[in-house]
């Protein structure tokens, strides 16, 4: 059974899992595309992290930034062994009912123009394409999306 929770991302199997995730991100994007969080920075207040667990083993990671007006979703990243098993959706779910308790009213996320399977099970989950927000510009390895809660 896969279990979502609040994490500290300095959980070496998290910090592990979140290394993958950076060191996959610098391989398929230029570093001014590069727009993860740092394990320091994921440990921020206004940051939620959670992991997803099988047991004793993190398969996932994702995390909440939440900001005045709206919240980011970051960090969503699955093991390359727990793909295809509903790790992802999981954490989705997590990171949408925390943010339904922060009383956010709007997601937003960020993420690569070539990771189809992402952008696949955010449309799944209800996000839709915009423009750039927060701090972001116009990247072209970049995909907008966004949902209202």
């Amino acid at each position: 059974m896969i279990i979502v929770a609040r994490t500290d991302p300095r959980d070496p199997q998290a910090t592990a899992l979140l290394q993958s995730s950076h060191a996959l991100m610098q391989s398929l994007f230029p570093p001014e595309d590069n727009f993860y969080l740092s394990i320091d920075d994921l440990c921020a207040d206004h940051i939620h992290f959670f992991t997803a667990r099988e047991g004793d083993t993190i398969l996932g990671t994702g995390a909440l930034a939440v900001k005045d007006d709206y919240a980011e979703i970051k960090s969503v990243f699955v093991s390359e062994t727990a793909r295809g098993r509903g790790v992802g959706d999981a954490i989705m779910r997590a990171l949408e009912d925390h943010a339904k308790t922060e009383f956010v009213r709007h997601l937003k996320l960020e993420t690569g123009n070539v990771l189809h399977a992402a952008q696949r099970m955010y449309a799944r989950h209800g996000f839709t394409m915009c423009g750039p927000f927060g701090d972001y510009t116009d990247a072209a390895s970049s995909v907008f999306m966004e949902k209202t809660l």
